[in-house]
């Protein structure tokens, strides 16, 4: 009988897409719905060893995706809000959490692919978010369910392809390539389960035997802790890659133990199921378990050894490049969403920074306060273009309505931190400049009043910084009324001057112009730090007017 092997070729490579496809769709479904909460819930069950192991194989059931938990406890870690111990748990939680999926789908369920994906399209056509999302995850299952049973049906006629057994044979009797070939597959698909998933199709369709499947699955499980190595993490210190490397090293002993004992345990478990299809799911499930069990009682003394291996280091870290925005989590919104917040806060603390040499350059002015202001303003025009590329580039697909608001919020926070950093650099700091070429100085009152408006600028920068974590309306709304508060002061000495200028009575005409200029260039400064944060959270709730003009209508009737 002829076959068209390219053609075939083709159909096999379309079945893989549309399995990835189709975890692609669990994953983004099971993230819109859940991704924040499950990121609260497991900040708060990292108590000890057992607690965090079981919230990492539950989160990561749901997920179904490891490295999404790992991105998640690594950034714990980096804040120091968990040690490296639970973190560790965590991830062998993550790994048996994986294999769920696969359990449920080793059954013979693809006569119910249908099903599901009729009714994830209803439920995706419904109005509200949480439903579309439920209706996403649907499909995805009847994608995967779908694509495993095509796949299995195009491979069945090549079974006696004397080509292809010749590859098939040569593989199966080398485990070690088998390892290394699924570990290459699940690096590039970033799919444990889809390669997992693979092994059974072709166990089932008896394409390569039990132990040359379950050599893949040890693969499989090696090749989806590299990931969070190659990419994970955005410094050099090696402690901040404790937690990833910890857990390709437990991954790299466990698959070498594994490979080795792997002759005398495929035929047990062959012989406890001998379904080929659910054997692999059954030896994906025990090695993490077994895994697991080994692990966890170590788990002090493998952190000890680690922190011995990968010490901090201590080195001058280059100020405009970005400490949080990890590459890896492109693919987790919502802990990207974490990662770049994190970010954005340190551009409050630059623009603090900045408002501390201009108080100290407006009390005595120097051209040496210019380099430092300038170097600071340089930072936070790096950082805030490093922060707008990361988010522009992650994968909307996998974002709830709630998260893009909050990209939303982050860009805009970032555009207007980077606003008030430039008017200090350029209207501040020219002043400071004009003053000290001029040899004028302020009087001790006006130094003090203008200091005393600088340290509120500084506060109301802090609040803004604080107000992007917690969205809290009455602090948005104190914002808004310091805002005021700046504008009042703002007029009264405009008036002021003007009035003193026309009666012949303003003293030191120089000095109460600069005075003038500083207010205005503080209230510039403080209207973008403002508006980096309190509007956006007063407009959602139904707080802030849409115009300062009154209606027009309402001015007719009046008349």
């Amino acid at each position: 009988m002829d076959f068209d092997l390219p053609a075939t070729l083709v159909e096999l490579a379309g079945s893989v897409a549309l399995l990835l496809w189709g975890v692609h769709m669990v994953q983004t479904g099971v993230q819109r719905t859940f991704g924040a909460k499950l990121r609260r819930f497991l900040a708060t069950a990292l108590q000890n060893r057992i607690k965090a192991f079981a919230a990492g194989a539950g989160i990561t059931a749901l997920l179904q995706s490891s490295t999404a938990t790992g991105l998640m406890v690594t950034g714990f870690v980096a804040d120091g809000l968990v040690g490296l111990v639970p973190a560790l748990a965590v991830m062998l939680g993550a790994n048996v959490g994986t294999t769920l999926i696969v359990q449920v789908l080793s059954f013979n369920v693809s006569g119910v692919a249908p099903a599901l994906i009729f009714l994830g399209v209803l439920a995706f056509r419904r109005a509200t978010a949480s439903t579309r999302d439920f209706g996403r995850v649907l499909i995805g299952l009847g994608l995967m369910l779908m694509a495993l049973h095509q796949f299995i049906g195009y491979l069945q006629p090549y079974e006696d392809f004397p080509s292809l057994r010749l590859f098939l044979g040569s593989v199966s009797t080398q485990p070690l390539l088998d390892v290394i070939l699924a570990a290459g597959l699940t690096w590039a698909a970033h799919s444990s389960v889809a390669v997992v998933l693979l092994a059974m199709a072709f166990a089932a369709n008896g394409t390569v035997p039990p132990m040359a499947a379950f050599a893949l699955v040890l693969g499989a499980n090696l090749g989806t802790a590299i990931n969070p190595v190659l990419e994970g993490g955005v410094g050099d210190d090696p402690a901040a890659r404790r937690l990833p490397i910890g857990n390709l090293l437990n991954r790299l002993l466990s698959v070498g133990i594994a490979l080795a004992l792997l002759p005398k345990i495929a035929p047990w478990i062959v012989t406890i199921d001998p379904d080929n299809s659910r054997s692999v799911a059954d030896f994906h499930t025990v090695f993490n378990l077994v895994s697991a069990a080994l692990f966890l009682p170590l788990l002090p003394l493998y952190a000890k050894f680690l922190r011995k291996i990968l010490p901090v280091r201590i080195a001058e870290h280059d100020p405009k490049a970005p400490l949080y925005l990890d590459a890896s989590a492109r693919e987790t919104p919502f802990v990207a969403l974490e990662a770049a917040t994190r970010e954005a806060l340190r551009l409050t603390d630059l623009v603090e920074n900045m408002l501390l040499s201009v108080k100290e350059g407006l009390c005595k002015p120097d051209r040496r306060f210019s380099g430092e202001v300038k170097h600071l303003e340089a930072i936070v025009d790096s950082l805030e273009a490093s922060i707008r590329g990361y988010l522009t580039s992650l994968d909307t697909d996998s974002m709830s309505e709630a998260d893009e608001r909050r990209m939303d919020r982050i860009l805009l926070f970032v555009t207007h931190v980077e606003r008030a950093a430039d008017a200090a650099d350029r209207d501040l700091l020219g002043l400071i400049g004009k003053m000290s070429k001029k040899g004028v100085t302020f009087p001790a009152d006006v130094q003090a009043s203008l200091a005393d408006l600088i340290d509120r600028v500084i506060m109301n920068a802090r609040a803004s910084g604080a107000l992007l974590m917690n969205a809290d309306e009455r602090t948005a709304r104190r914002l808004v009324a310091e805002k005021e508060r700046f504008r009042d002061l703002e007029a009264k000495a405009t008036a002021s001057y003007f009035g003193q200028l026309r009666s012949g009575k303003l003293q030191d005409r120089t000095i109460e112009a600069l005075r003038l200029d500083a207010l205005r260039h503080l209230k510039r400064v403080n209207t973008n730090l403002i508006a980096a944060t309190a509007y956006p959270v007063l407009e959602e709730s139904g707080d802030l007017l849409r115009s300062r003009l009154r209606h027009l209508d309402d001015r007719d009737e009046k008349a």
